[in-house]
């Protein structure tokens, strides 16, 4: 989502302004919002050093970069990951300030952009100047600021902000490799020295053969950099599932409700699963029938046998409690198992007046499927392998990859705390806002370690399903992002898990269990291929 702001020039090549001063105050200074250009530099150590337009002065440093912050504005004015009034300055300060302690022989030129008309500014004044390369930092997720810095052919080095910038850095990764540009590296880590032993291949690069690469030199150190395998014995999780051929059969009847806007539309079909298309006044017309004494009954359970309950009051829980009993209440009036709802839109646009995030969970729970964002080829893998499973919920997630420990993070704020089916033991849960606008109320599982899980996605119009399995080691309780974060260790190739996020789209579900087998058997029954993307 881009957000252009009026473009103005830098009016005197001798502004000075000091670091923390610049950092401070441009979510005020337009000049910075609207991607115009400051450089950074830094003298012995001093900690208020100026940033200063070098252009026109000589340059004695060996590696000139430019530093390219992808975001809609430097405080966050709209929900969107990390969230709502996330403050980005002191994360743009924090990088600045490891890439000039770790690199001193280099010098950095500083701007943010949010969207590439303005950063085809700022690469046309870029024009004639030495620039040896970009890093390019996404901070939030789908700001298009890459793509015309590799245009340039100059070397791009590509970073994730994790929790921020995650879902467009993992799409926009996997396009740039898909057409195999040889000018772009990427790096995703929580190791902040990561960064500085990847950007200081821009001091190799100048030297390197013509059969060199920067694309081949960074995956280098990235691999060198990401830990080799670790212990990935699981627990045992035996599983009792139905064959594939009585799961495909009974896909047919089990109906999902798609509620993706206020007019609904004809009735749709997604791997054999039939989809009823309703506008959202049905689903808050359900919302405003429920029994509130009811609702206040399902909210005290929840209260009571939450972890946690923070920043969330009781009100605010009836109010779930009732969209819960509506979003009920219209499954068994259609005789429906699944239920999706594009949430953000419906709650934003004042069709709907309370996150279904709560209720999700208590569906997912008791075998039932609550699906967000209307996402229909999640919620189709959710009803398909939750039928084949007995009932086991799937979790819908925006996962982020992290290089440091091998991991990948599957995020989400909706997630079941019964992740061996309705009948098997629960885990700790804890009641929080949702994490984008922190508002409502939404749900951290805390996911048992140790165990197998399979990814995986449905596609009607790939015919294929897409899976990777991964060891469950841990979760993480980073406040930005989506609220449940299930830390989880790949099986298989690492790197290749890059690759297949532009095809695909963000999300993957995750169920606990060894279902690969499982899906090149249900893909069979279907006629669809299966990918293994790890």
């Amino acid at each position: 989502m881009s957000d252009r702001g009026s473009k103005k020039s830098n009016k005197s090549a001798n502004n000075l302004l000091r670091r923390r001063e610049f950092f401070q105050h441009c979510g005020r200074c337009a000049l910075l919002a609207t991607g115009c250009l400051y450089s950074g530099r830094k003298t012995g150590a001093a900690q208020n050093v100026a940033l200063l337009d070098l252009s026109s002065l000589p340059v004695k440093k060996e590696v000139r970069l430019r530093l390219l912050f992808a975001l809609h504005r430097p405080v966050q004015d709209r929900p969107d990951w990390p969230n709502l009034g996330f403050d980005f300055r002191p994360v743009m300060e924090k990088y600045l300030s490891i890439l000039e302690k770790g690199l001193p022989e280099f010098s950095f030129l500083v701007s943010t952009a949010s969207s590439p008309e303005e950063t085809a500014a700022i690469l046309e004044e870029d024009r004639g100047k030495q620039i040896d390369g970009y890093v390019v930092f996404q901070l939030n997720c789908w700001n298009r600021v890459v793509q015309p810095a590799v245009e340039t052919g100059k070397p791009v080095l590509y970073v994730d902000f994790q929790y921020g910038g995650s879902g467009g850095f993992l799409v926009y990764t996997a396009g740039l490799l898909r057409q195999g540009r040889k000018n772009f590296g990427f790096i995703c880590s929580s190791n902040p020295q990561h960064l500085v032993a990847a950007a200081r291949a821009f001091k190799s690069v100048r030297a390197a053969t013509e059969e060199s690469t920067f694309s081949g030199l960074i995956e280098e150190i990235r691999k060198k950099l990401t830990p080799p395998t670790g212990y990935l014995n699981c627990y045992p999780d035996p599983m009792k599932l139905l064959p594939p051929d009585e799961t495909a059969y009974r896909m047919k009847y089990s109906p999902i409700l798609l509620f993706r806007d206020q007019n609904g539309g004809e009735d749709l079909e997604i791997a054999g699963i039939p989809v009823m298309n309703l506008p959202f006044s049905e689903l808050n017309s359900a919302w405003e029938k429920a029994d509130r004494d009811e609702a206040e009954t399902v909210a005290r359970d929840w209260w009571n046998r939450a972890a946690l309950v923070q920043n969330v009051k009781f009100r605010e829980l009836i109010n779930s409690a009732a969209m819960y009993l509506g979003m009920k209440q219209l499954l068994q009036r259609y005789q429906a198992r699944a239920i999706t709802i594009n949430c953000l839109g419906g709650f934003y646009g004042g069709h709907i007046h309370a996150y279904p995030c709560l209720g999700f969970y208590e569906l997912n729970n008791q075998g039932l499927v609550g699906a967000c964002e209307a996402d229909l080829r999640s919620t189709a893998t959710m009803v398909a392998f939750g039928l084949m499973t007995g009932g086991r919920p799937g979790y819908i997630s925006d996962p982020v990859m992290d290089i440091s420990g091998r991991h990948i993070i599957y995020a989400h704020c909706v997630a079941s705390n019964r992740v061996f089916g309705p009948h098997g033991p629960a885990n700790p849960f804890e009641i929080l806002t949702h994490s984008e606008d922190r508002q409502g109320a939404s749900v951290r599982s805390i996911m048992p370690a140790g165990y197998l899980t399979t990814s995986l996605e449905i596609d009607q119009n790939k015919k294929a399903i897409l899976v990777h399995q991964a060891k469950a080691v841990g979760n993480s309780f980073d406040d930005r992002a989506c609220r449940t974060k299930l830390v989880a260790e790949p099986l298989g190739d690492f790197e290749k898990l890059f690759t297949e996020w532009d095809e695909w789209g963000w999300h993957r579900v995750t169920f606990y269990g060894d279902l690969k087998k499982a899906a090149y058997e249900l893909g069979s029954v279907l006629g669809y291929s299966v990918l293994e993307e790890a």
